[in-house]
């Protein structure tokens, strides 16, 4: 099992941040532990006690430890870690999603336990059966949110559930939107959030194919939203409640800026007040409420000591709304993952029909094709160790499209390539998501997957349980260590089994990870939109 990504803990997009690592003999262990119990006071240390004898799960990801300790009277799990990653501090709540204050006390024996398995990482201690019992506990989560997928998925049944649309303050999604050619210091977006954010139509590819960019979730999912069957204009009517704050376009504005947190905190800030204002905030403490954020959720969950990003879903009030995420925090409840925004929005069932007969008759001549760039900051990251492989790889076995040199820039070539290959490898990033997994599966191409965070723990609601129907799985830490090439393993795999996944692939999955354009008529399918809105209203309507 790949622990590259096995736990709560992902590294921003675009942001490498190291801390130091503790390398100690066994001898500086002893020394070091003595040293940190004889300076706890009595009190301090009993409460360390209780907190390791309620130690729920202790468990690896790459080169982070993370110690999970069980909180009754908070009824909550507290993850602490240590690593060469930032050490994030996650509260994570075991079934409720709520959340609660911790003490200054509980603070301290927090850092002093975790500067304890600091050293304790260091003598690589580390037990299976507590990882497998920290991914059970992931599992058991997207159990839960399997059983909130709405039973009838072939229309929308609004039944008196009403989704109510708040009319925020433009400075909460609109004036953002407007500063589109501000946002990065070196590209203006501007292009791509035209077409109600769909960006510029892609002529080459054909009639629904747009420029759209990774980041736009926010804007293209508000924009359904204010179209959709049982969208009610009387608060007293809803059962749902829609929140169109554009959070991840605000942390992009602020990301490579030089300002303070309090700076990149502030709208948020001031819109849990402007939302403490509104009646039905408080009427089932925001559980019926809904946010989209279109980034990673490690962009809203910045803790002491970090700059990157902001504190958004770390705020208390946010605890127990539902927030729709490419990225999800795997054992916060109230996390959902919902897909990647690909470049392709259709309009009609025929559109999709159309490229789905496409790909089915398209000529795969390559075995597989890799489409990113190398991690040199990341030495652990398997990147460019497939590409070597890739690129010495028997001719017409594997094609390999670099993105650092900009080719992934260009919409048509990724499709083209993802279009023209059997297999599609889809290795962790900057994070343990992919936008590149949804580019390939809505290109029929099979991918192949190293975490099992990059997709399978990630969308419950749009991805079935058993992976094995639509992907290939190899374990990052044998790439790593070189113990198998993946061009050999996937030319095992028999023509027959190939060709069962691409149909599964296309004609089951592919419409429910599309998110058609805001005057979508669908009939016959799905999409994305249609099957988050479904399970939505069947979740409130269970509150």
């Amino acid at each position: 099992m790949s622990t590259a990504y096995m736990a709560v803990v992902s590294v921003g997009k675009k942001k490498s941040r190291a801390s130091k690592k503790v390398q100690t003999e066994d001898f500086a262990l002893f020394h070091s532990l003595a040293k940190i119990l004889f300076r706890i006071p009595a009190a301090l240390f009993l409460l360390i006690l209780i907190f390791l004898w309620s130690t729920s799960t202790t468990f690896i990801s790459g080169n982070i430890l993370h110690v999970c300790l069980s909180s009754r009277k908070l009824n909550n799990l507290y993850c602490i870690s240590a690593g060469t990653q930032p050490n994030f501090h996650i509260p994570v709540p075991l079934i409720n999603g709520s959340s609660a204050s911790i003490t200054r006390e509980e603070n301290d024996a927090r850092s002093l336990v975790q500067t304890t398995y600091n050293i304790y990482k260091s003598s690589n201690k580390y037990l299976d059966e507590e990882v497998m019992t920290a991914l059970n506990q992931v599992e058991d989560q997207l159990r839960i949110h399997r059983s909130w997928i709405s039973f009838d998925q072939s229309h929308t049944n609004c039944d008196g559930r009403g989704v109510y649309v708040y009319e925020l303050p433009p400075k909460f999604n609109k004036d953002i939107l407007a500063q589109c050619g501000d946002i990065f210091p070196w590209a203006n977006l501007c292009k791509y959030f035209s077409n109600d954010a769909l960006g510029e139509p892609i002529q080459k590819l054909g009639k629904g194919w747009y420029h759209t960019h990774q980041y736009s979730l926010e804007p293209i999912f508000h924009s359904r939203v204010l179209k959709h069957t049982c969208r009610v204009y009387n608060e007293n009517e809803a059962k749902l409640f829609y929140v169109p704050f554009y959070g991840g376009l605000d942390i992009l504005r602020w990301n490579f800026k030089n300002v303070s947190d309090d700076v990149k905190d502030s709208l948020s800030s001031e819109l849990i007040r402007w939302l403490e204002t509104q009646k039905p905030w408080f009427q089932k403490s925001g559980k019926d409420h809904v946010f989209v954020l279109g980034k990673i959720t490690w962009d809203f969950r910045r803790y002491d000591r970090e700059s990157w990003g902001t504190r958004f879903l770390e705020l208390d009030e946010m605890q127990n709304p539902i927030k729709l995420l490419i990225e999800r925090q795997p054992w916060r409840i109230n996390d959902i993952g919902i897909p990647h925004p690909t470049y392709f929005h259709p309009q009609t069932d025929d559109d999709i029909i159309t490229w789905q007969l496409k790909l089915i008759r398209s000529r795969r001549g390559s075995l597989v094709s890799f489409a990113g760039a190398a991690r040199s900051g990341a030495p652990k990251n398997i990147r460019s160790i497939l590409i070597e492989q890739c690129t010495s790889a028997r001719k017409g076995n594997c094609r390999f499209l670099n993105c650092g040199s900009g080719a992934c820039d260009q919409p048509e070539s990724l499709i083209e390539i993802f279009m023209e290959s059997e297999f599609c490898l889809q290795p962790p990033g900057d994070s343990a998501t992919r936008k590149s997994v949804f580019d390939s599966l809505i290109s029929g191409c099979i991918p192949v997957l190293f975490d099992p965070f990059t997709a399978y723990y990630q969308y419950a609601w749009h991805l079935p349980e058993d992976h094995e129907k639509y992907s290939v799985f190899i374990d990052e830490d044998a790439v790593r260590n070189r113990q198998v090439n993946f061009a050999e393993r996937l030319e095992k795999i028999p023509i027959k089994e190939r060709e069962d996944m691409r149909r599964y692939i296309v004609y089951d999955l592919l419409p429910g990870l599309l998110y058609g354009d805001s005057n979508s008529k669908l009939e016959k399918f799905q999409d994305a939109f249609s099957i988050t809105m479904n399970n939505l209203i069947e979740r409130v309507n269970r509150l």
